[in-house]
């Protein structure tokens, strides 16, 4: 096997689990997280058994009395027996449901700042005069051979400064996917936009409080607990951006030097 077979099965295998194309976001497939097109469809599906089941022939009851569970007539009842939402006079209009569409507003700030240095020096030295025996100095060719004198010096000097920030500003509708019975909301959503040669990609989940919901729908994404946001592009212009496979493997952790 050549050099240049076995830098590619190198290379291969350290870029195990890239997007399919290189330089593509790669967005959260989470299976056990339902998607909000899985949401919609299990909604439609509901909601065309309902009408399916209205068409159907209706035996004629006996009128009975209205009772406190159907609130008692009025034309705010709980519509229980048709399955449809309830009306709420004293609720205002925010998601609370499966299926109902919230507004996350992108407020992302990260800043950090690394900075550290180092410097160790050390010196050492040992002389050893020249022995004599019987009072005469050992030598050979006139040379003193038993003398010596070792000396060492070591000099380390480091130094790093890194400073990154990050900005991400913007609006995603998600929907709910799932109510957690404990006034939380499991949200997800995502936003495609195709401009030119690539598109847009920004993805949102996580989990929000009804009560931290504003008046007009929308929450703050810092208020997203176990938040997962992606932003990214795909296509001919997020690619062109990407290093390619040769160039990451000489930035891997596999390169030697």
């Amino acid at each position: 096997m050549n050099l240049f077979a076995a830098l590619a099965c190198v290379s291969a295998l350290s870029l195990a689990g890239c997007a399919t194309a290189m330089g593509d976001v790669r967005t959260f497939n989470d299976p056990a997280m339902p998607t909000s097109a899985q949401v919609h469809a299990q909604l439609a599906a509901q909601a065309q058994a309902r009408r399916q089941a209205a068409a159907l022939p209706v035996p004629v009851a006996t009128p009975v009395a209205a009772s406190s569970s159907d609130g008692g007539g009025s034309i705010y009842a709980t519509a229980a027996a048709t399955g449809s939402r309830p009306m709420r006079l004293f609720q205002d209009n925010k998601a609370r449901e499966v299926g109902d569409i919230l507004t996350i507003v992108l407020v992302e700030r990260t800043t950090s700042t690394s900075k550290a240095q180092t410097a160790v020096q050390k010196a050492s030295k040992i002389d050893m005069a020249a022995p004599s025996i019987a009072g005469q100095s050992v030598t050979y060719n006139g040379k003193n051979i038993l003398q010596a004198s070792v000396k060492g010096a070591r000099d380390f000097t480091g130094g790093a400064d890194s400073q990154q920030s990050n900005r991400l500003d913007g609006t995603v509708t998600v929907t709910v996917v799932q109510d957690l019975g404990n006034g939380n909301l499991l949200v997800s959503g995502d936003k495609k936009v195709r401009l030119n040669q690539g598109d847009e990609v920004v993805q949102v989940q996580g989990v929000v409080r009804i009560s931290d919901i504003g008046a007009d729908n929308r929450i703050d994404s810092d208020r997203v607990a176990d938040a997962r946001i992606v932003y990214g592009g795909r296509g001919t212009l997020a690619r062109s951006n990407a290093m390619g496979w040769l160039g990451r493997f000489f930035n891997s952790a596999l390169m030697p030097y």
